[in-house]
């Protein structure tokens, strides 16, 4: 019945584990009938992997398939308890460059129950960086840090990727979520990135939020909202509960995009509980896969299966999980769901929105901005340190080693506590002591630095890190303390 290409299309599949190996064959079968192209290579992922000593979770060959095929159909996995196991999903993002991950969230009311009738709410999430670097370190007895890291390239790719994606679906409006009021540099980058961006899309509204009152707008009133970029980790928390108040996060897909490669899945874990038991609902995996076909360019399939699920879901066929007596016609399982949307291949909803999907295949390439370097110059250095003494002991030491530097600051997780601080600071064992050079933003020496390190150590408080502070064309690079 394939009638988008007389070629089939070589996917890369997994079948992933409890309930994947059910939602998977379901949503083959279905995408099959509907008239999907497809030469499908499996691939094993997952429990099975981890606990055979592979830490990534992912075989060794699979990473050919991926690289040949460049398509990643993806059932959930079961990460081990325990620590040392990488996120499968992490790895794969980060290897093949998947900056974006896209879900929409629609609301499917009256049909599905949600408080918001009217939502249809896509967010476009950042994929590879900020604190999903997984960058940690243990520093001191009492402290642990992770790296958050947002860069112009990556900001820029995945901010154009969401406005190019609004208008090629007909939106009209692009949100920024973040925490730039506190993190003024990281997240202050990104919005002002966003900015920049935004004015090359003049045909479309922009506006940015703090990201806990945007949070809070979205969960309250979702259809003020249309299309909302993100860095990584707020996007993870807001896209689940963007699913979730639209009606299920059991009926969500994903689409993880990159220049290259492309991994689709749904967005929901493995639920081992209901694994075997035939009640697992499909629908997230199927609306990836219709996220694939659209991708690969068999927009007539992805359009035919859409529209197939729409007119089930308001014919009242529905697994446990969305099952409501006053709307549901038929409780069934994993495998008759699959049956009902193959039973209404050709037929479209008759009060649900219907799909429409364009039959070449839908690649939003963007560019980065090239930008001449700034001219960057070393200021000065923060060392942390490990002690429990007192910040005064801890300071009379560092000022009498300082020279040709100077102690300007002591914080202790980030307050200011010397020189002018408070008793009542609750301090831990873990300092960042502040050296620059004595006169406002002159230049430092490497040797300088370098002879520094060994001093501190010589007095007793060994460096545990440092981090250079630059100017960048005269601007600095680096925060002030709180209190500062």
């Amino acid at each position: 019945m394939g009638t988008d290409s007389a070629v089939p299309v070589p996917i890369t599949v997994a079948y992933g584990d409890g309930i994947g190996p059910e939602i998977m064959e379901a949503t083959l079968r279905v995408i099959t009938a509907g008239g999907a192209e497809l030469e499908v290579e499996t691939i094993r992922i997952g429990q099975a992997i981890y606990e055979a000593g592979n830490s990534a979770g992912i075989e060794p060959e699979a990473w050919e398939s991926l690289r040949r095929t460049k398509v990643f159909l993806k059932a959930p996995i079961t990460t081990p308890e325990g620590g040392g196991f990488k996120s499968l999903n992490v790895t794969v993002r980060k290897a093949f460059g998947l900056f974006a991950n896209v879900r929409p969230n629609p609301s499917y009311a009256p049909f599905v129950a949600t408080k918001h009738p009217g939502m249809d709410v896509v967010i476009v999430r950042e994929n590879e960086e900020d604190l999903y670097g997984g960058i940690e370190h243990r520093q001191t007895e009492d402290v642990t840090q992770c790296l958050k890291l947002i860069t112009r390239p990556g900001t820029e790719r995945l901010v154009r990727y969401a406005f190019e994606y609004a208008r090629r679906y007909r939106r009209s409006k692009v949100s920024c979520f973040t925490k730039d009021n506190i993190m003024k540099m990281t997240d202050g980058l990104f919005h002002r990135v966003f900015d920049e961006v935004a004015a090359d899309y003049p045909d479309l509204q922009s506006e940015h939020w703090i990201v806990d009152i945007g949070t809070a707008r979205l969960a309250d009133t979702p259809e003020a909202f249309d299309v909302i970029v993100l860095p990584n980790l707020y996007g993870d928390i807001v896209s689940d509960v963007a699913a979730e108040i639209s009606g299920s996060v059991g009926l969500g897909g994903s689409a993880n995009i990159g220049s290259e490669v492309a991994m689709f899945e749904a967005i929901h874990g493995s639920a081992p509980p209901l694994a075997g038991k035939n009640v697992a609902n499909p629908s997230g995996l199927l609306l990836g896969a219709v996220q694939m076909l659209v991708h690969i360019g068999q927009g007539e399939a992805a359009e035919r299966v859409h529209n197939a699920w729409l007119r089930t879901i308001e014919d009242g066929v529905h697994t446990e999980d969305i099952y409501d007596p006053t709307v549901s016609t038929a409780r069934v399982g994993t495998a008759e769901f699959a049956d009902a949307v193959i039973d209404r291949l050709g037929e479209r909803p008759q009060k649900l929105r219907a799909a429409s999907y364009p039959s070449t295949p839908e690649r939003i390439t963007v560019a980065v901005s090239t930008r001449v370097p700034a001219r960057k110059e070393l200021v000065g250095i923060d060392v942390f340190v490990d002690s429990r003494e007192p910040v005064e002991v801890i300071a009379k030491a560092l000022e009498g080693v300082a020279a040709p530097l100077e102690l300007v600051m002591i914080t202790n997780r980030g307050q200011k506590v010397y020189p002018g601080g408070i008793p009542e600071t609750f301090c831990v064992d873990h300092w960042r002591c502040r050296f620059q050079a004595r006169e406002p933003n002159g230049p430092v020496a490497y040797g300088d630095v370098v002879a520094l390190l060994g001093r501190l150590g010589d007095v007793g408080f060994p460096f545990i890190k440092t981090e250079g502070l630059f100017t960048f064309d005269g601007i600095p690079g680096f925060s002030l303390g709180q209190g500062q």
